[in-house]
């Protein structure tokens, strides 16, 4: 099996390392991540600039772009051969509900399901990096299940709790769950004084009820949803057609 790994924590981060280290283990793997933390990229691709692919002494290759970048890349111009799959991770804290939209470590995911290509983004609930070779551990046990039962080509967003491997508990199907909106955002002054803006902390859950991947990683489960791309709004679609004769 042919694996492509990125994230959106950037090459050197923790979970990137733990999650390839887990599956070079039982897969041919490649990395291609970003130089530096591109957290909340979402699915943006660099337009405006050229992008440069570097190699680690470890291995890994980094490009001064997002995470869809590396994907995009990987796919359509470096690798020689089509990976199998595609894994995102382990990402430094939680893309549940909402978030799922701003996250980076989802986006690269995407952008290989879009190709036509099986995808799993990782991400631990809690940041902090706490038992990543655990969460890793169980990155590797889902990768092996192959889902052979589930359509191909898949899109599944998983969050795993920061716990040791021996108190995780099972796999859980799960739909995305939602947040109220975000807190306000936080003035400051730069050090010239000018008013700045930092983005406030995400809000709370509005719905974290029984089969939302918030309420299974709070019975410390992991939470597996899998996505799709089609944003077209189906139940609007018949009176929008009435509307517009």
């Amino acid at each position: 099996m042919r694996i492509l790994i990125s994230n959106d924590d950037g090459y050197l981060a923790p979970g990137i390392n733990a999650l390839a280290e887990a599956l070079a283990a039982v897969a041919d793997i490649v990395v291609v991540a970003p130089d530096s933390n591109r957290s909340g990229a979402s699915n943006s691709l660099s337009l405006d600039r050229p992008l440069s692919v570097s190699k680690a002494a470890n291995g890994f290759y980094f490009v001064n772009g997002t995470p869809t970048d590396c994907v995009h890349i990987a796919l359509t111009g470096m690798l020689d051969v089509r990976p199998d799959l595609v894994v995102s991770g382990i990402n430094n804290g939680q893309n549940m509900g909402d978030d799922t939209l701003y996250s980076g470590t989802v986006a690269a995911a995407t952008e290989a399901f879009l190709f036509g290509i099986p995808a799993i983004a990782f991400s631990q609930v809690h940041s902090g990096w706490a038992e990543v070779e655990s969460a890793a551990r169980v990155a590797r046990d889902i990768v092996l299940r192959r889902f052979d039962g589930v359509d191909a080509p898949f899109l599944l967003n998983v969050n795993i709790p920061n716990l040791p491997y021996e108190q995780m508990g099972p796999l859980t199907a799960t739909r995305l769950g939602r947040r109220h909106q975000s807190e306000p955002v936080i003035r400051g002054q730069d050090p010239r004084g000018r008013e700045i803006f930092w983005i406030g902390a995400p809000g709370a859950c509005r719905d974290a009820g029984e089969g939302t991947d918030f309420h299974a990683t709070a019975q410390g489960r992991v939470s597996v949803t899998p996505l799709q791309v089609d944003l077209t709004h189906r139940e609007q679609l018949a009176l929008l057609r009435s509307s517009l004769e």
